[in-house]
């Protein structure tokens, strides 16, 4: 019998890290949401949330797929890479490019887990069950198959006191938590589940713009390295029109610039490069 993935379900940001009365929270975890479908026939489809392929940018994944996980099996989760004890979101960033004799490589030089955090079809769709029966059967699957690494079993809990603990290891990569209601169905493409995520805050300097020096629409950041080298350490989403006539308004200095002729990535989940509009260094030293 044909089957297919339902719609992921998106989650909806919230403030508060407090955990609500018929709520379950898991971590976030710093990488890909994907889905896992087994089919018969060793059939195995590994897909981002937008839908797209990412089966052969993952080989170790697919492999365990095929070794552990019945068919006729569809599981969602995170797909993560661990370096030098934390999770490394940069590494499935280029991971996600190679494909063939490339993936292999990569995945022994970066090799990526898939944390499974849901059941959704297991002999049939199963999206109508509550999340407490769909856990519980998540968790007998992993036990009574033995699933083991690259594949594992994201935690869950009902208890304030161990989600607080979670908080803890943002250092390491966790991002927050998510929260799912203990009665609720997996909504096809529903924007029910609730996250919260750990904010940290920092200094950087607007070392570049994309669009125009006149008409900024994202700004790219830097920071200084320990040579005193300015290195690119990410861009914004788009900026407001009023902000970006506010930078605008800023004249930019004169002198050389240490990014001109850079390329940035725009990340995931696009492979394109962002096309940079450099300002230039003024004599003290310092960025636009």
């Amino acid at each position: 019998m044909t089957w297919s993935l339902p719609e992921p379900m998106p989650t909806v940001a919230v403030d508060s890290p407090a955990l609500p009365t018929g709520w379950a929270t898991e971590p976030k975890w710093d990488g890909f949401r994907a889905q896992l479908a087994a089919h018969t026939g060793g059939r195995v489809l590994l897909r981002s949330r937008q839908a797209t392929d990412m089966t052969g940018s993952f080989p170790e994944i697919r492999a365990a797929a095929l070794a552990q996980v019945p068919a006729d099996t569809g599981l969602d989760g995170e797909l993560v890479v661990w370096e030098s004890g934390r999770l490394a979101f940069e590494r499935l960033q280029q991971r996600l490019a190679r494909r063939g004799t490339g993936a292999v490589e990569a995945a022994r030089q970066w090799p990526a887990h898939y944390v499974v955090f849901d059941l959704v079809h297991a002999d049939g769709d199963v999206t109508g069950w509550p999340y407490t029966r769909r856990r519980v059967a998540l968790e007998a699957l992993f036990a009574d198959r033995r699933l083991q690494a690259p594949l594992t079993l994201c935690p869950s809990t009902t208890d304030p006191a161990t989600a607080h603990g979670w908080l803890e290891w943002t250092a390491a990569g966790l991002e927050g938590l998510c929260f799912k209601r203990l009665d609720e169905p997996y909504v096809r493409g529903a924007r029910s589940w609730r996250k919260h995520k750990v904010r940290a805050t920092t200094e950087a300097i607007v070392g570049a713009v994309t669009g125009s020096l006149t008409a900024p629409r994202t700004v790219l950041l830097g920071r200084y390295d320990t040579a005193a080298r300015l290195q690119y350490t990410g861009h914004i989403t788009t900026l407001p029109q009023a902000a970006g006539r506010a930078l605008a308004d800023l004249a930019p200095p004169t002198g050389a610039h240490p990014w001109q002729g850079w390329t940035f990535s725009a990340g995931w989940p696009t492979q394109h490069a962002l096309v940079a509009q450099i300002p230039l260094f003024g004599d003290n030293g310092t960025a636009l």
